[in-house]
């Protein structure tokens, strides 16, 4: 595409030189230039081609959490679903399942019923893609009971979601993989995660990114993203995030 706008460029020279002393590296310096040279649609396109080009990349944020634990609950409830629902636009993020035990058998910290809907969840990010699935998994960790199965179909038929298929995988040797391949990620995390809920920025944990994503994950996000703030950004208050 730049090579293209250059050319573009190039080609104005020759009808334009007569009128024109500024060399080409610099028509598109100001409006008013590229207009005494007779190039502001090549330069408009130029500076729109460019801005794509250096478009900020967006906030990489992944939680490590528990179905049932009390603290990732509330984290999804009070801080990522709405830092989502604000800056969708400017962050990646991943859940990732934590899990205790050995390969293909888990023991959840907080009984069979974690493990139940540990498995639903991964099976929802399995089959939709973030934006769809993420509502439908704060939906369920806003109830009491994300392992149940209506639940599931409330949360599911919200959004439009078809929870049969998210539920025959729960039940499946697929489910039981799924639960696996999260297991191995969590394993692979540098730190080792001590704790849940565990959220890494850009691939990286310390303490403080913990506790700013736990007090107030939208302004960790303002801050980090490199590019032009959008207006959620002049909302990311201090506020004070309990478990």
């Amino acid at each position: 595409m730049l090579r293209t706008t250059l050319l573009l460029l190039s080609l104005v020279c020759v009808c334009c030189c007569q009128k024109c002393n500024i060399p080409p590296r610099l028509w598109c310096t100001s409006v008013e230039t590229a207009r005494s040279c007779g190039v502001q649609e090549q330069c408009r396109f130029y500076k729109s081609s460019q801005n794509s080009l250096n478009a900020a990349p967006p906030v990489q944020v992944a939680l490590y959490y528990e179905s049932l634990c009390p603290g990732c609950r509330n984290f999804i409830q009070s801080q990522l679903y709405p830092t989502w629902q604000q800056l969708s636009d400017l962050i990646t993020f991943s859940l990732k399942e934590h899990q205790i035990g050995d390969e293909w058998q888990f023991e959840c910290q907080h009984g069979v019923n974690e493990c139940i809907g540990n498995v639903i969840e991964t099976c929802t990010l399995y089959y939709n893609e973030i934006k769809t699935a993420f509502p439908v998994i704060a939906c369920m960790e806003a109830n009491a009971k994300p392992y149940d199965a209506q639940v599931g179909q409330q949360c599911a038929s919200q959004y439009s979601v078809d929870y049969s298929t998210i539920l025959k995988c729960s039940n499946s040797t697929l489910g039981n993989k799924l639960e696996h391949q999260m297991a191995l990620k969590t394993d692979a995390l540098n730190p080792p995660h001590t704790y849940t809920p565990w959220v890494t920025l850009n691939g990286v944990h310390t303490e403080d990114i913990q506790t700013e994503a736990q007090n107030n994950l939208l302004k960790l996000v303002c801050d980090t993203y490199t590019g032009k703030k959008p207006a959620a950004c002049t909302m990311a208050l201090d506020v004070c995030y309990n478990y």
